[in-house]
């Protein structure tokens, strides 16, 4: 199950739920603001993710600036701890399959979640066709 982190002044994250929604395919929505986020969930999102933390956090955030934090000097678990507790720092959305992570919403990458046998090239043109109308 595709699992979608979300928040709801996102204009990305209503993007990307949109596509999902016109082809169908099924998701689990969580907005990381009104339901806590949980080490496991974390822990999914960097088993995906190529460069770790710096995939998901943005260190331009305001927080991290506010309390002068360097991701770079902390551990994961502080890491971790520190998403759980300000979850704003996360960049949105966050787009997780079992083996596929999306950060952000692109009309070209978030075709890696189309199921197998719409990824045919007739499908795909006919989809990045949709998607440009």
């Amino acid at each position: 199950m595709i699992q979608i982190y979300t928040t709801p002044s996102c204009a990305s994250c209503r993007k990307a739920k949109k596509w999902f929604d016109q082809y169908n395919i099924p998701y689990a929505e969580k907005n990381i603001f009104s339901i806590k986020l949980s080490p496991e969930d974390i822990f999914k999102m960097l088993a995906n993710s190529e460069n770790g933390f710096e995939d998901i956090i943005s260190t331009r955030s305001k927080i991290f600036k506010e309390k002068q934090l360097d991701p770079d000097n902390m551990t994961i678990n502080q890491l971790i701890n520190f998403i759980i507790e300000y979850p704003s720092v996360l960049k949105r959305p966050i787009i997780i399959s079992d083996t596929e992570l999306q950060v952000g919403y692109n009309n070209e990458d978030i075709t890696i979640f189309l199921p197998k046998e719409l990824r045919n090239k007739d499908c795909f043109n006919h989809f990045t066709e949709t998607d440009e109308e």
